[in-house]
């Protein structure tokens, strides 16, 4: 049963965004991200908010681990690498289809009851030497194949249709919009479908922020925690190698992060204190950085983000500039000195 404690829908309008990255190049500001940015402390509160954080948005694939709690809640059994694979926007490399496989031979399935889309994998590197090694496009390639398995395999367990697995009206779709709505505290906006075509749901960045820090401070034996457990321990099941996701939580301690499509990042640390970024026009440059500074501003030690400050920007080759996010996302300075 839905809490009838929810907060209204977020509005759906225009977001009123704010510029949050500033491209220099030789010392001239040449372009502005603009976007929306949310920093939570330990209690919820509101300690950073840029641009528009109630307004209603598709957080794409950051909203994974919320799906995955509601469906180990459900009964799905999966634990550590794979469920952490369950929640991924994978790169394609050899151990995620392994990965995949693995989830469907548990089910008793094959790639042919996957319904996402065919795709080639989501790295460059991974997708090229596909190209080069004639391998087409598949559906266990494609970055979301393992939440698609997982959904397919908790279907299977629970004996709900399974071709009909990504309509919105499944019986698996209204268990995970339950808790969408239950660990972001406010009810759907709206209802589309995602570029791999599973149900998507609009939600605030502030109730992204809000569910991140309810799964990070889950107390053992809870859905949550478990979710929370298997992406600390396997970042790159749910990213792949060299991602800024699985970094980030390799080099600080505990965090849980996860991206989106679109310019979007949600992170949260075990005490509660978390953080949500839109850029406005996708732009990861932009969002690697804000979300460095985000993460700062939420009281993350800056040495540990240094390696995140974003792509420089670069003239005949050599840097001449970088991504530099706007001084409303510069960590606090000490207290000033008292004056006479």
């Amino acid at each position: 049963m839905r809490s009838s404690f929810l907060a209204d829908a977020p509005a759906i309008r225009e977001p009123r965004h704010a510029p949050v990255a500033h491209v220099i190049r030789g010392g001239v500001i040449e372009g502005v991200h603009y976007g929306s940015v949310v920093v939570l402390d330990s209690g919820g509160g509101v300690r950073l908010s840029i641009g528009d954080i109630e307004a209603a948005c598709y957080p794409r694939s950051a909203l994974k681990p919320v799906q995955a709690v509601a469906m180990v809640r459900a009964g799905l059994p999966l634990d550590g690498a794979l469920l952490s694979l369950a929640m991924g926007s994978h790169s394609g490399e050899e151990h995620h289809l392994a990965g995949v496989r693995v989830i469907l031979e548990l089910a008793g399935l094959t790639e042919a009851d996957l319904r996402n889309v065919p795709d080639l994998p989501y790295a460059p590197a991974v997708r090229d030497a596909w190209v080069r090694e004639g391998r087409r496009p598949s559906r266990l390639a494609q970055n979301c194949s393992g939440k698609h398995a997982a959904m397919l395999y908790l279907c299977k367990l629970s004996g709900w249709p399974l071709e009909t697995y990504l309509d919105a009206d499944h019986p698996l779709q209204r268990t995970i919009a339950e808790v969408v709505e239950e660990l972001t505290g406010q009810h759907v906006a709206n209802v589309t479908v995602d570029g791999c075509g599973s149900p998507l749901f609009a939600v605030s960045l502030h109730g992204l922020a809000r569910a991140a820090a309810r799964i990070s401070t889950a107390v053992p034996d809870t859905a949550e925690h478990r979710v929370a457990r298997a992406l600390r321990a396997h970042p790159e099941m749910a990213s792949g190698t060299g991602r800024e996701a699985a970094g980030l939580m390799r080099v600080v301690p505990g965090l849980l992060a996860k991206d989106g499509f679109e310019g979007v990042q949600v992170a949260a640390l075990p005490d509660g204190r978390a953080i949500a970024v839109k850029i406005s026009d996708g732009a990861d440059r932009a969002r690697t950085a804000v979300t460095a500074a985000a993460l700062a501003r939420a009281g993350v030690e800056p040495r540990l983000l240094s390696g995140f400050a974003g792509e420089p920007v670069t003239g005949g080759g050599r840097p001449v500039g970088d991504v530099r996010p706007v001084a409303a996302l510069d960590p606090p300075g000490p207290p000033a000195a008292a004056t006479a």
